[in-house]
């Protein structure tokens, strides 16, 4: 990077310092003249260099005209420019057709062609990064006061992430060669995997056997009626993922995840200290009614505090804040990964995120529309698994059977589009114990009391939809005191059903 200053050591105090904008002239000279020499060298740098990310004018100008030619199947030499340059002003004493012909003459060699694209390209990161930081100055003397500071934070965060972001997306097709390799890779982390698990064991071993882990990228939609256990679910999969995780040294010398992962849990309807207190009761076993009143024995706080101490370094981050925009948790998503490393998003609940203005004045629809459509965006882009809540219709009531199906998806046609996976968390003791009978009517009490047994402390998570796998009905034990899902019995198995 260059600095020049006009007031050197010694140099006149009638002079005014300043700093010129980090540049290399002498690189974009080489990589035209090398483009313009051989039209492949375009080739090296098109999948990350634009006209904007060049400093000079002129060879912005340049590289414009010189990838619409090659691109549309012609050849780019200073003999094919020519014509596109003739009115231009002036280099110096030289014309712009004059000075193509001075950058082809001087070119020697093609080889360095993406070293030279790669300088070009981080200084110009370098010069977007001064802007950033000269726009947030300014901003911050000159807001207004419905320009809060949380505003201009999350601007700027966000500009931060799209410069960090621009040359890692998007680099175009990849060899069905290399997709093989990527394959084969994850088939053989499966197989050395305990549980042979493509994804995130979710630590329930039937649930993992059905779907092969969360799978990276996608969007898994849990859903299920107000008490069915949607937020109990999948704060035990967050904690069983986060508890799991364990890193071993990469051969680059990074640390990467071999089981578990860091989670990013947005509570949207609960605070962190009610879904930490969830946890605490899971894991302790006691009743969280009763940690909250204080209705707790001795030895049952020394287990709390031991139980608290273990859970102090789990890689689980919550983010309670309500109302947020799908844009804004993208950001804070991309943050926490840059920060922690992120591998499992869980978002509770769909329907409490907002989409852009403009989405919800076209209804709500749309707007949730907006909401799935970014989340499997940004499960793809961070390339981790996004477990997204959901509520249901109340059709749902109407009906005999109240296991769920996907049409019970409130605004469905987006939310099931867009998912990878739905799955439905169902509780039939819940309906059945609404049921109860008057005590004085004594076969109808028992007949009721029998059903109870039959049910009581039984789950079932329905995998409705799965792009990778079978769909089908998972059954799980449910402790509703301690709000803990777990494997169901081997011994207690009961026969599934085929057809609902």
């Amino acid at each position: 990077m260059e600095n020049l200053h006009t007031n050197p050591s010694g140099a006149s105090g009638d002079e005014v310092e300043f700093r010129v904008a980090p540049h290399n002239i002498e690189a974009e000279q080489a990589l035209l003249g090398a483009i313009m020499v051989n039209n492949e060298a375009f080739d090296r740098v098109s999948s990350f260099l634009s006209p904007e990310h060049f400093f000079d004018p002129v060879h912005a100008r340049i590289f414009e005209t010189t990838a619409k030619l090659i691109q549309s199947g012609k050849q780019a030499t200073p003999i094919t420019l020519k014509t596109f340059f003739e009115n231009e002003e002036k280099i110096g004493e030289i014309t712009v057709p004059q000075y193509l012909g001075r950058l082809a003459a001087a070119a020697t060699t093609v080889i360095n062609a993406e070293d030279f694209g790669q300088m070009i390209y981080d200084l110009a990161v370098r010069r977007g990064l001064i802007i950033i930081g000269e726009d947030m100055v300014n901003v911050a003397y000159d807001s207004s006061i419905d320009d809060p500071p949380a505003q201009q934070i999350e601007e700027a965060e966000q500009k931060l992430y799209k410069i960090a972001e621009s040359g890692k997306y998007g680099t175009g097709f990849a060899s069905f060669s290399n997709a093989l390799t990527d394959a084969i890779n994850m088939a053989n982390s499966a197989y050395q995997r305990d549980g042979h698990l493509s994804g995130l064991a979710t630590g329930l071993t039937d649930l993992d056997f059905k779907m092969g882990g969360l799978q990276s990228s996608d969007l898994i939609i849990l859903a299920g009626r107000p008490s069915m256990g949607k937020t109990s679910l999948a704060t035990n999969i967050a904690f069983n993922i986060a508890k799991a995780y364990r890193t071993e040294k990469a051969p680059d010398g990074s640390e990467e995840a071999v089981d578990g992962a860091v989670v990013g849990f947005f509570s949207l309807e609960m605070s962190s200290e009610q879904l930490a207190t969830r946890i605490i009761s899971e894991q302790a076993g006691i009743p969280s009614e009763k940690i909250r009143r204080g209705m707790i024995t001795e030895d049952e706080f020394k287990n709390l505090v031991s139980v608290t101490q273990e859970l102090q370094e789990l890689p689980l981050y919550i983010d309670p804040t309500g109302g947020i925009t799908v844009a804004q948790l993208a950001a804070r998503a991309r943050r926490l990964k840059r920060q922690f490393g992120l591998g499992l998003i869980v978002v509770d609940y769909l329907q409490l995120l907002t989409g852009s203005s403009k989405k919800a004045s076209e209804g709500r629809v749309q707007e949730v529309t907006e909401i799935t459509t970014g989340l499997k965006a940004l499960a793809k882009e961070l390339k981790v698994p996004i477990i997204a809540l959901s509520q249901l219709s109340r059709q749902v009531e109407n009906r005999d059977d109240k296991r769920p199906q996907l049409s019970d998806l409130r605004e469905s046609g987006s939310i099931e589009q867009d998912a990878d996976v739905v799955m439905f968390v169902y509780r039939e003791e819940y309906y059945v114990q609404r049921s109860e009978p008057a005590h004085n009517k004594i076969e109808e009490h028992q007949r009721w009391q029998d059903e109870m047994s039959r049910v009581h402390g039984l789950a079932e998570v329905i995998i409705g939809k799965q792009r990778h796998g079978p769909t089908g009905t998972v059954k799980l034990q449910f402790a509703g005191e301690i709000t803990r899902f777990q494997n169901l019995q081997s011994s207690d198995h009961l026969p599934e059903r085929n057809e609902y």
